[in-house]
């Protein structure tokens, strides 16, 4: 038999050998993972930038509906007015305080 610190070096040898292969396997499989988590990531990423162009989209929308409904909301003060001038006699027409008002909405636009 062999003595007994060739048996204890002969171990040691085999166990510092197996665990480098042991480590050799998990680096290769965190290399291989490592694309897989950089594609969900990216689709992660697409993701977050559609929402963000759906939320984009859907404020616009709001928008032009919110300018749309002040220029409803415009026309019909400038109809109020003008009736309440013409129900007054304050105005000699109503045309001329809708122009009036009118130019003064596209100075302040």
């Amino acid at each position: 038999m062999m003595p007994r610190p060739m048996l204890l070096v002969f171990l040691l040898l085999t166990l510092i050998i197996t665990s480098q292969f042991e480590w050799k396997q998990q680096l290769v499989s965190e290399m291989e993972s490592s694309p897989i988590v950089v594609q969900k990531q990216q689709q992660i990423s697409k993701r977050e930038e559609v929402v963000k162009e759906k939320i984009i989209l859907s404020q616009e929308k709001n928008i032009r509906r919110l300018n749309e409904l002040v220029r409803n909301l415009r026309k019909q003060l400038i109809q109020c007015r003008g009736s309440n001038n013409t129900i007054d006699g304050t105005s000699n027409s109503p045309t001329a305080s809708v122009i009036s008002l009118g130019q003064k909405q596209i100075l302040d636009d």
